[in-house]
């Protein structure tokens, strides 16, 4: 048996990040079944639709069908929920188009999603800061948090098979999408594949404390909306190093931390609900 799967890529002014993101999904290696792509292109001001569109022909050219949805609102709820009417697979794929999958990802997401019992999948995530010194040093202690290390985080890329995705209907109006998904299959229903996908951290200090913030107010939001959910956490992992020995081993790594964590408490300027890293 074989999974047939859609690949949703949500993209927002993305140019200089689906390139590549396009490119891995190109050199991507079979998965043994049908496989699509649809780039959700949401209040673009830029070339994002076009650039994607050119890589068209390639896709074709792979067997891999791609499909561009140029959406006039810029929202990511509606990219999603736009994508999904799309789709023409019952197992979906969700990839953030600033990520770049290693070659054989798919292949061993869809393998993960081979059957009949709901699943959810992703990869192992390798957190990348390029520009910044403080984002580099933040990535680094940040990926050796158990949340990362440990069960199936499944930020940027997280992908559920068919009775999975009968989990919900519409994507909620919701600023974690990411933890809603995760959080709606127990662990034991959550694979966690091998293979590796390149993540990119925000760049800088603010947009870090901007972006962490948002992301502190999207979990909070799961948790007041669907309290029935935060059972499905991962639960603790047994002999994952303490934050002490952590932080002895990293201690610039440990204080960008602090700092961001910090910052986060701090009084802010308007709402921040959709703040961009970038």
């Amino acid at each position: 048996m074989s999974v047939d799967l859609s690949i949703l890529i949500p993209a927002h002014n993305e140019v200089g990040y689906i390139e590549p993101c396009l490119e891995a999904l190109l050199g991507s290696d079979a998965t043994g079944g049908a496989v699509e792509v649809i780039v959700m292109a949401n209040g673009c001001t830029d070339a994002t639709v076009a650039v994607a569109e050119g890589f068209a022909a390639r896709f074709d050219a792979k067997g891999w069908p791609l499909r561009v949805l140029d959406l006039a609102e810029g929202s990511k709820l509606g990219a999603l929920n736009a994508g999904d009417a799309a789709a023409t697979h019952g197992a979906r794929a969700y990839v953030d188009a600033d990520v770049v999958v290693s070659p054989p990802l798919m292949a061993q997401i869809a393998g993960a999603l081979d059957g009949a019992e709901p699943r959810y999948a992703s990869g192992a995530p390798r957190v990348t800061a390029q520009t910044s010194a403080f984002s580099r040093a933040y990535a680094r202690f940040w990926s050796t948090l158990p949340f990362c290390t440990h069960g199936v985080p499944g930020f940027g890329v997280f992908a559920v098979n068919t009775a999975g995705r009968a989990r919900w209907g519409d994507f909620p109006d919701i600023i974690s999408d990411d933890t809603f998904v995760r959080l709606s299959f127990a662990p034991e229903e959550r694979v966690r594949v091998p293979a590796t996908y390149d993540w990119p951290m925000i760049e800088g200090f603010g947009p870090l404390i901007r972006v962490r913030r948002r992301q502190n107010i999207g979990v909070d939001e799961v948790r007041a909306l669907y309290p029935q959910l935060w059972d499905n956490h991962d639960p603790a992992p047994e002999g994952a190093p303490p934050m002490w020995r952590r932080a002895l081993r990293d201690p610039l790594g440990f204080a960008a931390v602090a700092a961001v964590v910090v910052g986060t408490k701090l009084p802010r300027r308007g709402e921040e609900r959709w703040a961009r890293g970038r």
